[in-house]
Parts: C-alpha cells; structure tokens; sequence
C-alpha cells in the first residue's frame, strides 16, 4: 500500500507510481493512435459524410460512467473489507495474548509451568498470524514457522490449510491447559471465542480471496470501455477537428483509468503497490504479542520501501 506522505499539488498531478497510468498507457496509446488516424484520413480525404454526432457517445458515456462508479464501488467495499476483517485480526490477537496472560494460571506465582504453557501459545498465535497472510498471497510461510513453532508441532502442518491447522493445535493447548488445571471452567468459553472469531475473519478473507466479482460482468465493461474509446473519434470529428486525438486522448485516459482502479483493488491480499499491507500488519502483531509475554528480542516494524508499505 502506497503511505507516501502529503505531497504538494503538482507532485500528485505527475505521480506515475501507484496510479492507473502504469497499467493503461498502452489502451491510451493505442486509441489515441488510432485516433489520429482516423483523423488524419478524414481531413486528408474530406470524408466528412462519415462523421457522426456526439449525442450517442454522450449517452453511453454517462451510463458507463454511472456503470463503472458502481463496479468500482464494489471493489473498494472488498479492499474495506480486508481491512476491517484484518482490524479485527489485529484486536483478537491481542485480547487472546491478554487473555493468556490473566486467564491461565495456576495459583502458583510465576509458576515455569505456566509460563512456558502461555509462551506457547501465544508464539503458536503468531505463527497462525504469518501462515495466514502467507496462506492469503500462495507463499511459503516455512520461515516464520520454524522461527515460532518446533519440529513436533510442524509436523502436523502437512495439510492443505495450515493456519486452520494451526488454530487446531492452539485449541489443543488451551484444553490441555484446562485439564492440567490451568484454566477455570468458565474461563474456557473466553479462548474458545477468541480462537472462533480468529477462525471467522479468515473465513471472511478467504471468501474475498476465492470469489472475486463475476467474470461476465468485467468482460462487459472491459469490452464497453474498449469499444467506446476506438468509436470515440467518429462522434468528434466534425466539432473537434484536428484536435480530435488530443480530446480521445483525455477521455480515454478518465475511462480506463477507471475501469483499471476496479481491477487494482478487487483483490486486496496480493502484493501490489496498492494492496493492503499484510506484512506490516502482520509484523505489529508479532510484536505486540512478543510483548504480551515479555519477549527480549522483538522484530523491528515493517518499514515503506519508496513509499509503498508490504
């Protein structure tokens, strides 16, 4: 995600990092080309009997517009959502290493035992944390693993979804901290929540991941905005003249930079520069639960590399 500071007016006029002028150059290029053949055609042959009027492209232009506002709409309520979900990952994280930390004891102050039970599973807790963004982007997430997890319990990761797996064999520390005495009764309900809401936001990110908008309904508006663009120098000609070019030029910039921001932040989990930034996120988790249990070595914050935070 790109946390460039406040940058002056003209800066943000010229920004090419970031915006949708990285991907749609060539569609502009290609219609303003085209463009100016056409126009060319026309002043060089006289062809003005092929002209039509700007009252069509007028009517489709404010219905794809109000069209594409929607679409775009719709991919930004998915980026907003992986941030909520992931908002949410960030509190119950935190509430559960709370929760280990005043919930699980055994009436022994400083007990070993207790401590090296609670120590396990909040570093269970953030191996969870990375196999899950790692899980949400297709990456290998045997780093951060081994850093959190030993060789017994990796061993029972060799499953199709190891954050799931992972909240599974947090579930069975937390019963066998409740067998051993370590956690009332009516304390059990409090992890078990937790550890559900945790299960619930990856749920809904993976529902974001796996179900993007329908693929009918891109086509459409891809093939609408193309066709729009390529036809656009027709309905000009007569009242823009040789300046017809210039004028597509503009419009076609607005219409597929539009239609490409809907791509760029339909799928918010991927690695773009204008994605959420997992890492980071991921990364103030781990050091917020390290903390939690008074943890001497502690990661520094993930920080932007030219502007764009991972």
């Amino acid at each position: 995600m790109i946390v460039l500071d406040k940058r002056s007016w003209v800066k943000m006029v010229f920004a090419i990092r970031g915006s949708s002028l990285n991907t749609t150059w060539p569609r502009i290029l290609l219609v303003t080309s085209f463009a100016s053949l056409v126009t060319w055609a026309y002043i060089e042959f006289d062809l003005k009997g092929y002209s039509l009027t700007t009252t069509p492209f007028a009517l489709i232009g404010t219905a794809m517009a109000i069209f594409l506002g929607f679409r775009n709409n719709e991919s930004y309520n998915r980026f907003w959502e992986g941030r909520k979900l992931w908002g949410s990952l960030v509190n119950v994280s935190r509430s559960f290493a709370r929760q280990c930390e005043t919930l699980l004891d055994s009436g022994t102050e400083n007990d070993p035992q207790v401590r090296e039970t609670r120590d396990k599973i909040v570093r269970a807790t953030i191996a969870y944390v990375h196999a899950f963004r790692h899980h949400l982007r297709e990456s290998d997430p045997s780093e951060e693993l081994s850093a959190y997890l030993d060789e017994d319990e990796r061993q029972h990761l060799n499953v199709s979804n190891v954050p799931i797996a992972i909240l599974q064999r947090i579930g069975l520390m937390v019963r066998d901290a409740w067998k051993a005495g370590y956690i009332l009764d009516y304390h059990v309900p409090i992890f078990e929540g937790s550890l559900s809401e945790m299960t619930n936001v990856q749920g809904g990110c993976e529902r974001i991941k796996n179900t993007p908008l329908p693929f009918p309904y891109n086509v459409l508006i891809h093939r609408i905005v193309a066709v729009y663009c390529l036809a656009m120098p027709f309905g000009l000609l007569e009242s823009a003249g040789a300046l017809t070019p210039v004028v597509v030029c503009l419009i076609s910039y607005a219409f597929f930079g539009l239609d490409a921001i809907g791509d760029d932040v339909e799928q918010p989990f991927e690695i773009d520069d204008n994605d959420l930034p997992l890492h980071a996120l991921s990364r103030t988790i781990e050091i917020n639960l390290l903390e939690a249990i008074g943890a001497d070595r502690l990661p520094e914050p993930i920080a932007a590399e030219h502007g764009v935070l991972q």
